[in-house]
C-alpha cells in the first residue's frame, strides 16, 4: 500500500496555519500527521495539496491509496483502510477517510466520486480548525509516546532530577539536569540532542523533540509540544509550536499553535481567558469574519514566520498570519494580517525583499538555504492574503 495524504476543505478552516503547509505537515502530539501515516504505513508518505504548495511537498506517483491528511490514524482506521478494495471509499457519513484505486489513477485532490461506499463506525482524532490542535494534543501526544518508545528502552537521566512516575523516556543524546518531571497525568518524552536546563519544571503530558532546548527555571505545563529546533522558556500550557521557533524567555503562552521559524520576544503574554468568561472567537479566513470556538480557554494562533518585540501583549483568540512582524504600544488587534509590519493604526506592508532578507538570516542560523521553492510559497501566499491586508 502506497499512501498519499489529500487536503479536504480543512485546509482552507485551518489558515493561516495551513498556507505554508499541507494539512497532514502540521504537528499533533509528538509527530506530525504525515509522520504518523509513515509508522504505520512504513514509509513516507506523498502528499495532494494546493498547487502551489506541490512543488515542496510532492505526491507519490504510484500511490495507489488516498488517506484524508486532516486525520490522524489508529489501529482501527489503519486496518479499515488497509481492508480497502481498488475502486472503494471509506466514509464516516459524508467524510471521507480513504479511498483505493488503481496505482497512478488519481491525480487531483479528490476523486471518490462513483467509488463504492464502505461505512467507518469508528472514532478517531480529526482537525479541522487552529483550535483542534491544542484541544487535541493530549490524546495524540500519548498515541504517539507508545508508538515511538513501544519495545525501546530510555536513554539514562542524571540522579540530578526528581521523576514523580514512571512515564519518561529520553532519546540518545537527550540531557536534563536539577529539574522536575510529573509522568502522573501524562508522559514525558525527550528528543534526541534536546537539553532541558537547570530548574525547570514539567507536567506531563509533554514533549520535547530533537535538538530543541528548555532554559532555566522553565514552567510547563501538561499536553504542551516543543517541536525540534526550538527554544523556550518561562511558562507554557497547552500549547505546540511546530519547530524551529523561539519562545526563549519569560512571558505566559497558552491554549496556543505557533507555526515555524517563530520569535517571541522578552516578557511577552497571551490571554487565554476572556474577564467575562465568555465563548473565544477566532478570526476565520474563510468567513473573513470572527467564527465562535465555543471554548472559553482559548489563546494566540501564529503561523510561520512571524516575530514580535518585546512587551508584546496578545488578546485573548488572537490570529497572526504568515510572516508579520507585530510591534507597537498597547494591545494588538486580535487578527493581525499576513505580512503585516508593526500592529497599530499605522501599521504597513512587510514587503517581499525586506522579508525575504531577514527570513536568509534565520535559515543561515540552521544551515538551510532560503531557495526559490520556498520564495515562491511566499509569494503566493503574499498575493493570496492580499484581501485581508486592505479590509
Amino acid at each position: 500500500m502506497r499512501i498519499n495524504l489529500f487536503d479536504d476543505s480543512s485546509w482552507l478552516s485551518l489558515r493561516p496555519l495551513t498556507f505554508t503547509r499541507p494539512v497532514a505537515d502540521l504537528r499533533l502530539g509528538i509527530l506530525t500527521i504525515a509522520e504518523k501515516w509513515a509508522k504505520y504505513a512504513g514509509h513516507a508518505p506523498g502528499y495532494l495539496t494546493a498547487d502551489y504548495l506541490s512543488a515542496k511537498y510532492t505526491a507519490l506517483t504510484d500511490a495507489d491509496t488516498f488517506v484524508n491528511g486532516s486525520v490522524c490514524p489508529d489501529e482501527a482506521l489503519f486496518d479499515a483502510i488497509t481492508h480497502l478494495r481498488t475502486g472503494e471509499v471509506l466514509l464516516k457519513d459524508t467524510l471521507v477517510l480513504a479511498y483505493k484505486v488503481n496505482a497512478g489513477e488519481a491525480a487531483s485532490l479528490i476523486q471518490s466520486a462513483g467509488l463504492r461506499p464502505v461505512n467507518y463506525t469508528g472514532s478517531f482524532t480529526q482537525i479541522v480548525y487552529p483550535e483542534d490542535i491544542f484541544r487535541n494534543n493530549d490524546t495524540e501526544l500519548k498515541a504517539d509516546f507508545l508508538i515511538l518508545t513501544q519495545g525501546r528502552s530510555s536513554a539514562p537521566l542524571s540522579t540530578t532530577n526528581t521523576v514523580l512516575g514512571d512515564q519518561i523516556f529520553l532519546e540518545e543524546g537527550a540531557e536534563a539536569e536539577c529539574s522536575t518531571f510529573n509522568t502522573l497525568g501524562g508522559p514525558v518524552y525527550i528528543g534526541a540532542n534536546s537539553q532541558v536546563w537547570e530548574g525547570s519544571h514539567i507536567r506531563g503530558s509533554f514533549a520535547l523533540c530533537h535538538d530543541s532546548h528548555v532554559k532555566m527555571g522553565s514552567k510547563i505545563y501538561g499536553q504542551t509540544t516543543i517541536g525540534p529546533y526550538s527554544t523556550v522558556g518561562g511558562e507554557i500550557k497547552n500549547a505546540v509550536i511546530w519547530g524551529y521557533s523561539a519562545k526563549g524567555h519569560e512571558g505566559y503562552l497558552g491554549n496556543s499553535v505557533m507555526g515555524a521559524w517563530c520569535n517571541i520576544g522578552a516578557d511577552s503574554n497571551n490571554s487565554n481567558l476572556k474577564n467575562n468568561y465568555a465563548d473565544v472567537k477566532l478570526w476565520d479566513y474563510e468567513k473573513r469574519a470572527y467564527r465562535n470556538t465555543g471554548l472559553q480557554f482559548c489563546g494566540l494562533v501564529m503561523a510561520d514566520h512571524v516575530k514580535c518585540g518585546i512587551n508584546t501583549m496578545f488578546n485573548t483568540g488572537t490570529v497572526v498570519g504568515v510572516g508579520a512582524n507585530v510591534f507597537g504600544g498597547g494591545y494588538p488587534s486580535n487578527f493581525i494580517p499576513d505580512f503585516s509590519w508593526g500592529c497599530t493604526k499605522d501599521t504597513e506592508v512587510y514587503k517581499l525583499n525586506k522579508m525575504f532578507e531577514t527570513t536568509e538570516k534565520v535559515f543561515e542560523r540552521r544551515n538551510i538555504e532560503l531557495n526559490q521553492i520556498e520564495k515562491d510559497i511566499l509569494a503566493k501566499i503574499f498575493e493570496l492574503t492580499e484581501i485581508y491586508r486592505q479590509s
